[in-house]
């Protein structure tokens, strides 16, 4: 039997992600999804311009091994599945995480909240645990449900907060407003849908 499905526009996605809770907890998880995994961060084309064009910005928040790392590799890689990623410290850290008060956090976001720069940082990362993954004609949206969040899993729980809900900015960013009404208006109707299997 296949996941049930929900499509909007050009994006088949999971129901986890309109039913599974959610809410990072960096007070619990330290922010292990950025040191830990098979590879760097995905990245799209475009992000890895953005990053390169103010990496002389970005580094003043860098620690001085990822400064290394980026000055030997650069700002982006390709992984062994040929996908384009961040750079890693040492096969485990991301290039631009950085530490403070125990808790990994990362540059280039750093950077951007303190309008240093206009780019968030990668959208893969915005939107985790949501990962998409690109085919011809659609993009399939799904809850990626990793160990280490979950903390995060028990208090989006205690909040009630559903996954979408959390990350709202991000898919906004991703999707578009309008879309994100439609996913909200699916939610609230979800056993009315007429959903594939």
């Amino acid at each position: 039997m296949t996941e049930t499905m929900l499509q909007i526009g050009n994006a088949i996605i999971s129901l986890d992600v309109l039913e599974k809770k959610f809410i990072c907890n960096f007070e619990k998880c330290k922010g292990n999804c950025c040191i830990y995994g098979d590879s760097g961060a995905p990245l799209e084309k475009d992000e890895a311009k953005k990053i390169k064009k103010n990496i002389n910005i970005i580094q003043k928040y860098m620690t001085q091994k990822g400064k290394e790392v980026v000055e030997k590799e650069g700002v982006s890689t390709i992984d062994i599945e040929g996908d384009l990623v961040t750079p890693l410290i040492e096969n485990q850290d991301c290039a631009f995480v950085y530490y403070e008060n125990g808790i990994i956090k990362c540059a280039i976001e750093k950077a951007f909240l303190e309008k240093k720069i206009y780019f968030h940082k990668p959208i893969s990362c915005h939107l985790y645990p949501i990962r998409i993954k690109k085919y011809d004609t659609f993009e399939a949206v799904n809850y990626d449900q990793w160990d280490i969040c979950k903390s995060a899993r028990i208090l989006g729980e205690e909040k009630k907060v559903e996954v979408f809900q959390f990350l709202k900015e991000p898919l906004i960013r991703k999707y578009g407003a309008e879309w994100f009404t439609e996913l909200e208006i699916a939610s609230k109707n979800l056993d009315n849908l007429e959903i594939e299997e």
